[in-house]
């Protein structure tokens, strides 16, 4: 198949979106061909400070876990002690 640029009433549109290459024929409003995107690749540094970013919200996520765990052992603590001492009581 030739390439569709080749032909004059054929245009070929880029989305900016995806960046995919789309050749479309304006009087039958059909894709003849299409192909897709290249994928911007990041830097390293970009990389490192996206890896970074994770690791940060993971270790926010551990240390608000500890301390939800801690709350609700010092509660239950708290309802054991109280419980025991309406024991007492009766």
């Amino acid at each position: 198949m030739a390439k569709p640029t080749e032909d004059a009433h054929v245009f070929q549109l880029k989305c900016p979106c995806c960046h995919a290459l789309l050749w479309i024929d304006p009087t039958t409003e059909a894709v003849i061909e299409s192909e897709k995107g290249k994928k911007k690749k990041g830097s390293l540094d970009e990389l490192l400070i996206k890896e970074k970013k994770k690791k940060n919200e993971v270790d926010r996520r551990f240390v608000a876990t500890a301390e939800m765990a801690k709350e609700r052992q010092q509660k239950a603590r708290e309802r054991f002690e109280k419980a025991l001492t309406e024991l007492d009581q009766d």
